[in-house]
């Protein structure tokens, strides 16, 4: 990989390091070329600390080690993307990342929705809410929501209607979304068995 060192008078590329996991931004670092040829050598990321003046490994005093998983350069050669499996928190202060932010996994919208689930969950006496109508209906009720809506994704599969089958295909997903919960469990707990299983 060919990284463009000399383009600033002082010989340090940005290096933006992203959990390869739950794909947040941990922190900013630099590196000049020692320090990334120490990061792959060892495979912990290692940086140019610009108030030390010396290479620096994260975590050399905390422990809090960022196990190097991959490296990308962007289009100009002059700033890195630095794929990790964090251990500990990130930032000095104790932070997961160096925005004060958890380093959690969401799922984008998938994730605002179960929220919304949640919420409904928590307040089942809302009289206009259909997901509050089936927690206050019971998991049978849930569950029986959920192989119904299967049983109509899988005729939908075999029918011509693109729309129909992906109408049918969100109704499922959205009830098992509901049964997940009910049963306490969110997607992130059938993720942990799906990579268990990988």
């Amino acid at each position: 990989m060919k990284i463009d060192f000399n383009k600033n008078n002082n010989g340090l590329v940005p290096a933006i390091i992203q959990d390869v996991t739950t794909k947040n931004v941990l922190m900013l670092g630099y590196m000049n070329e020692e320090a990334y040829q120490k990061t792959v050598d060892t495979k912990k990321v290692t940086f140019f600390s610009r108030t030390k003046n010396r290479l620096w490994t994260k975590g050399e005093e905390s422990g809090n080690f960022l196990n190097l998983v991959d490296i990308k350069n962007d289009c100009d050669k002059d700033t890195l993307l630095v794929f990790v499996n964090p251990v500990g928190p990130t930032c000095h202060t104790g932070s997961d990342t160096c925005w004060n932010g958890d380093n959690t996994q969401t799922f984008g919208f998938l994730t605002t929705l179960e929220n919304t689930i949640q919420s409904r969950k928590e307040n089942q006496e809302d009289e206009k809410s259909y997901v509050a109508s089936l927690f206050r209906k019971g998991i049978n009720k849930v569950a029986q929501k959920v192989g119904e809506e299967a049983v109509e994704v899988v005729i939908e599969a075999k029918d011509d209607n693109d729309q129909l089958f992906l109408d049918e295909s969100a109704d499922l997903l959205f009830h098992y979304l509901i049964l997940l919960q009910a049963k306490g469990y969110k997607l992130k707990d059938i993720v942990q068995v799906l990579k268990s299983r990988s």
